[in-house]
Protein backbone atom coordinates (compact mmCIF):
# COMPACT_ATOMS: atom_id res chain seq x y z
CA UNK A 1 0.00 0.00 0.00
CA UNK A 2 1.47 3.25 -1.20
CA UNK A 3 -0.64 5.31 1.49
CA UNK A 4 -0.77 5.00 5.47
CA UNK A 5 -4.23 5.35 6.66
CA UNK A 6 -5.47 7.37 9.78
CA UNK A 7 -9.17 6.49 11.59
CA UNK A 8 -10.36 9.62 13.39
CA UNK A 9 -12.49 7.96 15.12
CA UNK A 10 -13.10 6.39 18.50
CA UNK A 11 -16.25 4.09 16.96
CA UNK A 12 -15.30 0.45 17.42
CA UNK A 13 -17.68 -0.46 14.80
CA UNK A 14 -15.84 1.98 12.76
CA UNK A 15 -12.16 0.48 13.25
CA UNK A 16 -13.88 -3.37 12.42
CA UNK A 17 -15.79 -1.91 8.92
CA UNK A 18 -11.94 -0.82 7.99
CA UNK A 19 -10.36 -4.05 9.25
CA UNK A 20 -13.03 -5.67 7.18
CA UNK A 21 -12.08 -3.82 4.42
CA UNK A 22 -8.14 -5.24 4.38
CA UNK A 23 -6.50 -1.87 5.57
CA UNK A 24 -4.15 -1.34 8.61
CA UNK A 25 -4.44 2.06 10.05
CA UNK A 26 -3.74 4.02 12.92
CA UNK A 27 -6.19 5.79 15.19
CA UNK A 28 -6.66 9.44 16.11
CA UNK A 29 -9.83 10.99 17.75
CA UNK A 30 -11.05 14.58 17.15
CA UNK A 31 -12.48 16.08 20.98
CA UNK A 32 -14.76 18.73 18.80
CA UNK A 33 -18.25 19.88 20.71
CA UNK A 34 -20.99 18.55 18.45
CA UNK A 35 -23.81 19.95 19.79
CA UNK A 36 -22.10 23.33 18.09
CA UNK A 37 -22.53 22.58 15.13
CA UNK A 38 -26.01 22.81 13.60
CA UNK A 39 -27.63 21.91 10.76
CA UNK A 40 -31.08 21.85 9.41
CA UNK A 41 -30.82 19.12 6.63
CA UNK A 42 -28.96 15.47 8.30
CA UNK A 43 -27.44 15.45 5.04
CA UNK A 44 -25.32 18.68 5.72
CA UNK A 45 -24.62 18.16 9.59
CA UNK A 46 -23.22 14.99 9.23
CA UNK A 47 -20.40 16.16 6.45
CA UNK A 48 -20.24 19.53 8.37
CA UNK A 49 -19.31 17.17 11.45
CA UNK A 50 -16.83 15.16 9.48
CA UNK A 51 -15.16 18.13 8.50
CA UNK A 52 -15.25 19.82 12.14
CA UNK A 53 -13.48 16.17 13.33
CA UNK A 54 -10.58 16.08 10.00
CA UNK A 55 -9.56 20.22 11.19
CA UNK A 56 -9.35 19.03 15.00
CA UNK A 57 -7.23 16.26 14.15
CA UNK A 58 -5.07 18.51 11.18
CA UNK A 59 -4.48 21.08 13.98
CA UNK A 60 -3.77 18.38 16.71
CA UNK A 61 -1.27 17.03 13.91
CA UNK A 62 0.40 20.43 13.11
CA UNK A 63 1.42 20.58 17.21
CA UNK A 64 3.34 17.52 16.68
CA UNK A 65 6.35 16.76 14.31
CA UNK A 66 4.48 14.27 12.28
CA UNK A 67 3.23 16.63 9.62
CA UNK A 68 5.66 17.80 7.50
CA UNK A 69 8.25 15.11 7.81
CA UNK A 70 6.60 12.09 6.68
CA UNK A 71 6.90 11.23 3.46
CA UNK A 72 4.12 9.03 3.17
CA UNK A 73 0.22 9.77 1.94
CA UNK A 74 -1.87 9.90 4.77
CA UNK A 75 -4.96 9.61 4.32
CA UNK A 76 -7.38 11.13 7.18
CA UNK A 77 -10.49 9.54 7.66
CA UNK A 78 -13.21 10.97 9.23
CA UNK A 79 -17.26 10.28 9.55
CA UNK A 80 -20.54 10.89 11.82
CA UNK A 81 -23.61 9.39 11.84
CA UNK A 82 -27.01 11.01 12.76
CA UNK A 83 -30.48 9.01 12.43
CA UNK A 84 -33.80 10.83 11.48
CA UNK A 85 -36.72 9.61 13.24
CA UNK A 86 -40.23 11.22 11.79
CA UNK A 87 -38.28 13.88 10.61
CA UNK A 88 -36.17 14.56 13.43
CA UNK A 89 -32.16 14.44 14.08
CA UNK A 90 -31.10 12.22 16.81
CA UNK A 91 -27.59 12.20 17.42
CA UNK A 92 -26.12 10.44 20.61
CA UNK A 93 -28.61 10.09 23.27
CA UNK A 94 -27.44 11.93 26.36
CA UNK A 95 -29.29 10.07 29.22
CA UNK A 96 -30.57 6.79 30.00
CA UNK A 97 -34.14 8.52 29.65
CA UNK A 98 -33.69 10.12 26.18
CA UNK A 99 -32.27 6.37 25.20
CA UNK A 100 -35.09 5.08 26.54
CA UNK A 101 -37.58 6.76 24.50
CA UNK A 102 -35.45 6.89 20.95
CA UNK A 103 -35.56 2.93 21.33
CA UNK A 104 -39.89 3.15 22.18
CA UNK A 105 -39.93 5.17 18.77
CA UNK A 106 -38.19 2.73 16.93
CA UNK A 107 -40.33 -0.38 17.97
CA UNK A 108 -42.51 -0.94 15.40
CA UNK A 109 -41.91 1.57 12.98
CA UNK A 110 -38.31 2.53 10.85
CA UNK A 111 -35.51 4.83 11.25
CA UNK A 112 -33.39 6.16 8.53
CA UNK A 113 -30.23 6.76 9.26
CA UNK A 114 -27.70 8.98 7.69
CA UNK A 115 -24.27 8.54 7.82
CA UNK A 116 -20.71 10.86 6.01
CA UNK A 117 -17.26 9.63 5.33
CA UNK A 118 -14.72 12.50 4.81
CA UNK A 119 -11.31 11.51 3.68
CA UNK A 120 -8.78 14.17 3.57
CA UNK A 121 -4.82 13.77 1.72
CA UNK A 122 -2.94 15.04 4.61
CA UNK A 123 -0.36 15.50 1.80
CA UNK A 124 -2.16 17.22 -0.27
CA UNK A 125 -4.45 18.66 1.01
CA UNK A 126 -7.28 17.46 -1.51
CA UNK A 127 -10.37 16.67 0.73
CA UNK A 128 -13.20 14.02 -0.47
CA UNK A 129 -16.21 13.62 1.08
CA UNK A 130 -19.74 11.91 1.04
CA UNK A 131 -23.11 10.93 2.73
CA UNK A 132 -24.98 7.71 2.33
CA UNK A 133 -28.50 6.87 3.59
CA UNK A 134 -30.03 3.55 5.20
CA UNK A 135 -33.38 2.60 6.17
CA UNK A 136 -34.04 0.42 8.86
CA UNK A 137 -37.66 -1.02 10.06
CA UNK A 138 -38.07 -2.90 13.33
CA UNK A 139 -40.80 -5.36 14.77
CA UNK A 140 -42.27 -4.62 18.19
CA UNK A 141 -39.77 -4.47 21.03
CA UNK A 142 -40.71 -5.76 24.18
CA UNK A 143 -40.31 -3.10 27.10
CA UNK A 144 -37.64 -5.70 29.41
CA UNK A 145 -35.58 -5.98 25.66
CA UNK A 146 -35.34 -2.13 25.96
CA UNK A 147 -34.49 -2.04 29.68
CA UNK A 148 -31.53 -4.62 28.80
CA UNK A 149 -30.30 -2.20 26.16
CA UNK A 150 -30.34 0.98 28.41
CA UNK A 151 -28.61 -0.96 31.43
CA UNK A 152 -25.92 -2.33 28.83
CA UNK A 153 -25.04 1.09 28.50
CA UNK A 154 -23.72 1.29 25.23
CA UNK A 155 -26.55 3.03 23.61
CA UNK A 156 -25.42 6.26 24.85
CA UNK A 157 -22.42 5.88 22.84
CA UNK A 158 -24.23 5.55 19.52
CA UNK A 159 -25.99 7.98 16.88
CA UNK A 160 -30.16 8.00 17.87
CA UNK A 161 -29.35 5.06 20.79
CA UNK A 162 -29.56 2.36 17.82
CA UNK A 163 -26.88 0.11 17.84
CA UNK A 164 -27.76 -2.13 15.05
CA UNK A 165 -25.25 -4.89 15.08
CA UNK A 166 -25.90 -5.62 19.26
CA UNK A 167 -27.76 -9.00 19.61
CA UNK A 168 -30.68 -7.48 21.47
CA UNK A 169 -31.14 -5.17 18.36
CA UNK A 170 -30.98 -6.94 16.01
CA UNK A 171 -33.60 -9.98 16.45
CA UNK A 172 -36.03 -7.33 16.31
CA UNK A 173 -34.82 -5.69 12.88
CA UNK A 174 -37.29 -6.55 10.11
CA UNK A 175 -35.89 -5.16 7.23
CA UNK A 176 -32.33 -2.56 6.31
CA UNK A 177 -33.05 -1.13 3.27
CA UNK A 178 -29.50 0.52 2.20
CA UNK A 179 -26.33 -1.40 3.47
CA UNK A 180 -25.82 -2.33 7.58
CA UNK A 181 -22.53 -0.60 7.66
CA UNK A 182 -23.56 2.49 6.48
CA UNK A 183 -26.10 2.57 10.00
CA UNK A 184 -23.01 1.14 11.86
CA UNK A 185 -20.99 4.21 10.76
CA UNK A 186 -19.11 3.68 7.79
CA UNK A 187 -20.46 2.77 4.69
CA UNK A 188 -18.02 0.62 2.54
CA UNK A 189 -18.56 1.30 -0.88
CA UNK A 190 -18.50 5.31 -0.17
CA UNK A 191 -15.14 5.00 1.66
CA UNK A 192 -13.48 2.85 -0.59
CA UNK A 193 -14.55 5.57 -3.96
CA UNK A 194 -13.58 8.71 -1.46
CA UNK A 195 -9.82 6.89 -0.64
CA UNK A 196 -9.38 6.37 -5.01
CA UNK A 197 -10.44 9.87 -5.47
CA UNK A 198 -8.51 12.08 -2.56
CA UNK A 199 -5.50 10.18 -3.69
Amino acid sequence: MSFQIMLGSASMARRQILTEMGYEFSVMTADIDEKCIRKEKPEDLVIALAEAKADAIISRLKGTDQSEEDAHTTLLITADTVVVHEGVIREKPSTKEEARNFIKGYSGGQAAVVGSVLVTNLKTGKRKGGWAIAEVYFHDIPDEVIDSLIEDGVTLNVAGGLMLEHPLTLRFVEAVVGTSDTVMGLPKELTEKLIREAL
